[in-house]
């Protein structure tokens, strides 16, 4: 009784595989659908735009002004 073993290789391989393949199927479709019941029940709420437009200009010229002032300090020392 001959055993190929290159036979036997491929059929422990070919299992493998496809017990790996099956694996990542069952896991992207569970992923899917739990992604779905979440954005189904929980939605993500809405922003609002209540803020004025001039505020963030403010902001940035702040953090500019600090980042300005942070790099001449490590420059000086």
């Amino acid at each position: 009784m001959e055993t190929n073993l290159i036979l036997e290789g491929f059929k422990f391989m070919g299992l493998g595989m496809g017990t790996v393949f099956l694996f990542l199927v069952v896991m992207i479709g569970s992923m899917n659908l739990m992604s779905y019941i979440i954005h189904r029940f929980f939605p993500e709420p809405q922003a609002t735009e209540s803020a004025p437009s001039a505020a963030p200009q403010q902001d940035n010229k702040k953090i500019v002004a600090a980042i300005t002032a942070a790099i001449k300090h490590h420059r000086q020392g």
